[in-house]
């Protein structure tokens, strides 16, 4: 038996996905969670083989809670399940630890697929991500300046780009508010930007935010 855990900020997404699992014999879901921070919650307090996640959350998103859900739960597998097409976050994030990352509008099946392998401990990626990493080994493509950032860089980066304060992004992800200015400072020079309206733009653009 699989015990997956589901993360999205939306009921009818949880119970979708719930009623779906409950149709497999091997699945078995054994805990929800609707933000990052309750994610954390989940991977400490509760015995999972498979967390499937989505991204985009209030306050603590996936992209924050990943790290450190990671670090709590090392053989946890962590599949993404998100509503931003593979070549905005994939890359990113399974450099970062995530087992897998599904668009939500991929086939369910495909879900019941992707959780399969990510529970023997295997890494699940779908065609369209095999081909983002053929393009960057083989150099086609200019890597985006968003895709050269740490993952710390990332997480302060969206939530600037999102409008937040540095005291807001530094009570979120329990920094000070010193560190948070020095990490836009760099992620500012890497990605040849000037201000937080740039940032904000750069993010719409590249469709990396709602």
């Amino acid at each position: 038996m699989i015990r997956i855990g589901i993360v999205d900020d939306h009921a009818i997404v949880r119970s979708g996905l719930k009623q779906f699992f409950a149709e497999q014999v091997d699945l078995r879901v054994v805990g929800e969670a609707a933000s990052g921070r309750e994610a954390i919650d989940l991977a400490r307090t509760t015995k999972m083989d498979v967390l499937v996640m989505d991204l985009s959350m209030p306050g603590q998103s996936g992209i924050d809670a990943l790290a450190q859900i990671r670090a709590k739960a090392p053989d946890l597998g962590i599949l993404i399940l998100s509503g931003y097409p593979e070549e905005h976050y994939a890359l990113n994030l399974i450099r970062q630890g995530a087992s897998g990352y599904l668009n939500k509008e991929c086939d369910p099946a495909e879900i019941v697929t992707a959780i399969r392998a990510v529970a023997l401990g295997k890494r699940y990626i779908t065609p369209a991500v095999a081909d983002l990493m053929a393009q960057r080994l083989e150099g086609k493509n200019d890597v985006p300046p968003h895709e050269q950032l740490s993952e710390r860089e990332l997480q302060v980066f969206l939530k600037l780009a999102k409008g937040e304060t540095a005291g807001e992004i530094a009570s979120t992800l329990s920094l000070s508010v010193k560190t948070v200015s020095t990490y836009r400072t760099r992620l500012m020079e890497k990605m040849g930007l000037h201000s937080n309206s740039d940032l904000t733009y750069y993010a719409l653009k590249n469709k990396l935010i709602d």
